[in-house]
């Protein structure tokens, strides 16, 4: 390796004089959109001591990036623990056979003071994780619902379709104008008795509404939290993307990117609230919040009504519950299914058996 490699911890404060000085964001590979980094600072639960990621440079180029987010979690519901989740992990292809991503990693977890989670993790390092004092929290489906033939997230699930992306393009103009068509169908009278109000921070109302609903999360959820969590600050509209000379390890940019907070009501009453993020033609579910009972249903069409609206082909989340109801009301293509693994280093010392990750939890895309 390079005698000019430099490993760089990243705290609150570095981060935050990082911006200022424009420091990460003048190669054409840039560890995270400025906007996110500055979304991260906002963080009042962030100390200014805590580590935010650890990056590696080869004179001025970035060569490896540890993402992390320092949070709270709940233990036994009441008291609490700081952890510290892992977001991402990159070595530059050029460095991927040697000890540099190997090193990076233990320095972050080091950092970190071994209190890490991983909320999901790329197959291919699986081996990697079984050799590492890491235990699983729980297991939990990924759910790719497709509602469109989307040649671009099949061919990158499927690699073998490549070849056929033209007919794929063709075809998908017959099937997804059919299956928008059923599905505004049965919208139609589904919908008639709902309204929206959009927001960009929780009212005193919808907060009130929430807090009841996430008191056994994994993560302690407070006002100001869920209100950061769910910022559009932390995207970057780019409407000439062809231009545009960053490319992003860390989502967060894009000529079509936003976040939509919505609050469901029936005759008055708040019924639901949904934070969604859009990514081109991705709809990603962040908060799906609804009490048991016929609302859920409901709340359900009003996802799918802010789907079709948004042009969008397929529905991506964690939430099972959710993923399983879509497909029992609505038409869909496909749905893609793979199991991910939320798994925590030894030395968080937590209740491994009983601890359950929502959705919502360490959601920070």
């Amino acid at each position: 390796m390079s005698e000019n490699l430099k490993v760089v911890p990243l705290t609150k404060t570095m981060l935050r004089e990082a911006i200022d000085q424009n420091t990460y964001w003048k190669d054409t590979v840039i560890p995270l959109p400025k906007s996110k980094a500055l979304w991260v600072v906002s963080n009042n639960r962030i100390q200014e001591e805590d580590f935010c990621g650890v990056l590696a440079f080869d004179n001025t180029k970035i060569i490896s990036f540890v993402y992390m987010i320092p949070d709270l979690l709940k233990v036994n519901n009441s008291d609490i623990k700081k952890v510290y989740w892992m977001i991402l992990w990159w070595v530059d292809k050029n460095y991927q056979d040697t000890v540099l991503g190997t090193y990076i990693y233990n320095e972050a977890i080091n950092l970190a003071g071994k209190q890490v989670i991983i909320k999901a993790y790329a197959e291919k390092v699986n081996d990697f994780y079984a050799k590492q004092p890491f235990e699983v929290i729980t297991s939990r489906l990924r759910y790719t619902l497709f509602f469109a033939i989307d040649s671009s997230i099949l061919i990158g699930r499927f690699s073998f379709l490549k070849p056929f992306k033209f007919l794929l393009d063709k075809l998908n103009v017959i099937v997804n104008g059919g299956v928008r068509y059923i599905n505004r169908f049965k919208l139609k009278n589904r919908t008639k008795t709902l309204s929206y109000d959009y927001i960009t921070q929780l009212d005193n109302e919808t907060w009130k509404f929430i807090e009841p609903l996430c008191e056994n999360d994994l993560i302690l959820k407070t006002k100001e939290y869920v209100n950061w969590q769910i910022d559009n600050n932390q995207y970057t509209q780019v409407p000439v993307s062809d231009k545009f000379q960053y490319k992003s390890l860390q989502a967060g940019n894009g000529n079509n990117i936003h976040l939509h907070n919505v609050k469901i009501i029936v005759n008055k009453k708040l019924i639901g609230f949904l934070c969604y993020t859009i990514n081109y033609t991705e709809f990603n579910v962040k908060y799906f919040m609804v009490n048991e009972g016929e609302n859920y249903d409901v709340c359900v069409d009003a996802l799918i009504d802010h789907f079709i609206k948004a042009k969008t082909n397929y529905i991506f989340t964690d939430d099972s519950k959710l993923a399983e109801r879509i497909p029992k009301r609505y038409k869909t293509i496909f749905i893609y299914k793979v199991i991910k693994k939320a798994i925590a280093h030894k030395e968080t010392q937590l209740d491994f058996e009983n601890l359950k990750v929502y959705n919502r939890d360490g959601h920070f895309y």
